[in-house]
């Protein structure tokens, strides 16, 4: 079992930084591939990026390539999803989820948090 917190959403204007981070409870957090997604509003959840437990491989979706980073930190249990140049259409409820499958796919995470709220504004 593996329970996931996000934090780090706000407001922020176009061209604006933000860091999501994603704290993973249990003790087996490094054997899992986390993913971010995202869902705007009256929109279907969408894949953001994902990094493989190893950290050896990290993906991303073509709209944030570029733009987006995640990185985990297994010491601390937590993936991090650094945004810059923040567009307006990235603003949505994100998401963190974790898999034991290296996928992209909502279907393949077992595990979901919350989620925490990114505002782009103009």
């Amino acid at each position: 079992q593996v329970q996931l917190v996000e934090s780090g959403g706000g407001l922020v204007q176009a061209g604006d930084s933000l860091q999501l981070s994603c704290a993973a409870s249990g003790r087996t957090f490094s054997s899992f591939a986390m993913g971010w997604f995202r869902q705007a509003p009256g929109k279907e959840r969408e894949f953001v990026a994902a990094i493989r437990w190893d950290a050896e491989y990290s993906y991303y979706a073509d709209s944030v390539k570029g733009r987006f980073t995640i990185v985990r930190d297994d010491a601390k249990n937590t993936v991090y999803l650094q945004m810059n140049s923040l567009k307006l259409e990235d603003t949505a409820v994100y998401y963190c989820a974790a898999s034991r499958r290296w996928a992209i796919t909502i279907a393949a995470y077992d595990y979901w948090g919350q989620g925490t709220q990114v505002t782009v504004s103009s």
